[in-house]
């Protein structure tokens, strides 16, 4: 078994199949510390945490891992709080950094025994259609190696090979372009607010997410084509003041900005995610915007869904699940597409003629409005925020 990418997908996959007697080999085109080092998502879902837990895969987060359950609302109306892990089903995220995760996952992954290459860039899968599929890919020292085996996972995202590999017309592409960016920031400060905090402002939208207890993510909505170098720190810090409304709800905590790069707010679904013996997981199966932070979390999703079906196949000859596994996906991604999208509009004017987006902002204050006094959409809200 061959598992394109050592992320979140990947080495949950790796670990699973490992565990089961199944042999594999990661193939990551980055080295270790580069994969170590990428800082991503941070908030786990609780069923996330679930089959981590299941698994044994869940040791760093327990030791590491902080339950956060709380969001504000910052807008011209005032601000609210909602206590998510109150409402709905009543769980919970946990904080746990992308990077953090993944180390986990790689360091249980090679301690057990499992294969890695790292270094190892995978250029294209061939003979997908077949039973013995092939992988080319660029070794470390830049010689071309292959790789055979009965299936390939492709773990490496929207513009890995996997997803290259697919010829025109064998899947469907959904994708949609939001017309938004935000410039994403990780500041060397202490979060300003035990809160993850939405700020709907007129300049733009703000967002503040805690990582770590020395280190804080933001957001700011910027100008499409806007470079991650063009804003000065102070002027990161005087506008995240602004839209977050710092004179009226209390300082930020400002430190150094550590990294930046903008992030053009995208959808993108492959249907379905499978060709022949080449599957998709995590981003190369679908793109979410990180409006809704739930990218990691459906690739540790699908990662359990995909081990479980390729088990039952290499183990117990039963091919049922290897059949079903596009539809199940599926069915988890287009619902939390179907959120993204309700908190991108919940959170951003749109773009338009005056006159559309008068309209457009009305609805979205009349959204928060709802969401600040309406049990029922409270509780909406909660579920779909933190499932997946």
């Amino acid at each position: 078994m061959l598992i394109l990418g050592a992320g979140p997908a990947g080495l949950t996959l790796g670990n699973l199949l490992h565990a089961s007697g199944i042999d594999c080999v990661v193939l990551e085109r980055a080295t270790r510390p580069q994969v170590q080092a990428r800082s991503r998502a941070g908030f786990l879902a609780a069923n996330t945490v679930r089959i981590l837990e299941r698994h044994g895969l869940a040791e760093g987060l327990r030791l590491r891992g902080r339950e956060h359950a709380t969001c504000e609302f910052r807008t011209e109306d005032g601000r609210f709080r909602l206590d998510y892990g109150s409402l709905g089903r009543g769980e919970r995220h946990t904080v746990h950094p992308q990077h953090e995760l993944v180390t986990d996952l790689l360091t249980h992954y090679l301690d057990r025994g499992g294969r890695a290459y790292f270094g190892t860039e995978a250029l294209t899968v061939r003979d997908a259609d077949g039973t013995r599929p092939t992988v080319t890919v660029r070794e470390a020292d830049g010689r071309t190696g292959t790789w055979r085996s009965r299936y390939v996972a492709g773990c490496d995202g929207r513009h890995g090979a996997a997803r290259r590999s697919i010829p025109p017309g064998a899947v469907r592409r959904h994708h949609l372009d939001h017309g938004l960016s935000w410039l994403g920031l990780l500041a060397e400060a202490p979060p300003s607010l035990d809160a993850v905090a939405y700020a709907v402002h007129r300049r733009g939208f703000a967002g503040h997410m805690a990582r770590t207890p020395e280190v804080t993510r933001y957001y700011l909505q910027c100008e499409r084509g806007t470079s991650p170098d063009a804003w000065s720190e102070d002027r990161i810090w005087d506008e995240l003041a602004l839209r977050m409304r710092a004179a009226e709800y209390g300082p930020l905590r400002r430190g150094r900005i550590a990294h930046r790069a903008v992030v053009d707010l995208a959808s993108d679904v492959l249907e379905p995610l499978r060709h022949g013996a080449l599957l998709l997981a995590g981003d190369a199966a679908s793109l979410l915007s990180p409006s809704a932070a739930k990218g990691a979390n459906l690739a540790v999703l699908e990662a359990e869904l995909l081990a479980g079906a390729l088990i039952d196949d290499l183990r117990h000859g039963r091919p049922e699940g290897l059949a079903g596994y596009s539809a199940r996906c599926l069915a988890h991604i287009w619902r939390a597409q179907e959120f993204s999208q309700w908190m991108l509009r919940l959170l951003h004017g749109a773009p338009g003629p005056a006159d559309e987006s008068s309209f457009h902002d009305a609805l979205r204050r009349s959204r928060l409005a709802s969401l600040a006094t309406s049990r029922s959409c409270q509780d909406w809200f909660a579920e779909h925020y933190v499932g997946v």
